[in-house]
């Protein structure tokens, strides 16, 4: 790996914003989910929520090519269960949706730890979003469309939480916990290593953060074996 390909690497990781997310909320068309992880990669956001069966995970893989490998996608089979675990973390629930409380998107405040779900474009966020949501949010319109493609109207929220957080200085140094920074390191400059230890259940072995090698490839190849060696015994 080039040396300009494993700076561009470390320069993405330096922005990502751990406590920024986005739930897609029963958004199965892949045009849509392919473009909606796009657009999170873009603005810097490490982790995406989907409201997807776990039988379906397979085919959520698939239907996302290959953007999923640069945003850390999380499961839900139900948006209740998406949005209790982010509210336990400690994120707001943002939803965006038209309705008697909601606010123009740029009124919120967007450094602290928040959480926008988005609904399908034909219907919507769900009922639990617009239930659980402590705000809703709307981006105004000004001309005969009613709606935006959904990773349209992601994108301009995003671009908004984006301008607060630059302001702020949330991208002036690494963000990301140390342990996830260097996974995401390994599985981004070690895709093949990464696969195999994913598909094996095997820790990945330590790397050099400046080169993106392994810092003991022999040691670590030794240590497999006998982690196989003891599964099979």
């Amino acid at each position: 790996m080039t040396p300009e390909r494993i700076a561009r690497i470390r320069q993405t990781l330096d922005q990502r914003q751990p406590d920024l997310r986005v739930v897609a909320d029963q958004i199965h068309k892949p045009r849509n989910i392919s473009a909606l992880i796009r657009t999170c990669d873009a603005f810097a956001v490490a982790n995406l929520h989907a409201v997807w069966n776990r039988d379906g995970y397979r085919a959520f893989r698939k239907t996302t090519g290959g953007s999923y490998r640069w945003v850390t996608t999380h499961t839900h089979r139900t948006t209740g269960e998406a949005i209790g675990a982010l509210r336990d973390s400690g994120h707001r629930i943002v939803t965006a949706h038209l309705s008697e409380r909601a606010v123009d998107y740029r009124d919120l405040d967007y450094t602290r730890p928040i959480a926008i779900v988005m609904g399908s474009e034909l219907e919507g966020a769900g009922q639990d979003a617009i239930d659980q949501a402590d705000d809703h949010v709307v981006v105004p319109m000004m001309g005969m469309v009613e709606s935006l493609n959904v990773s349209s109207a992601c994108a301009i929220i995003l671009a908004e939480a984006q301008r607060q957080r630059l302001e702020a200085g949330l991208f002036d140094h690494p963000r990301l916990p140390d342990d996830e920074y260097r996974s995401l390191f390994f599985r981004w400059s070690q895709p093949t290593v990464a696969r195999y230890c994913d598909d094996r259940r095997l820790p990945y072995p330590e790397i050099d953060l400046e080169t993106g090698d392994l810092v003991d490839g022999v040691g670590w190849m030794e240590e497999v074996r006998e982690i196989r060696g003891k599964r099979r015994a």
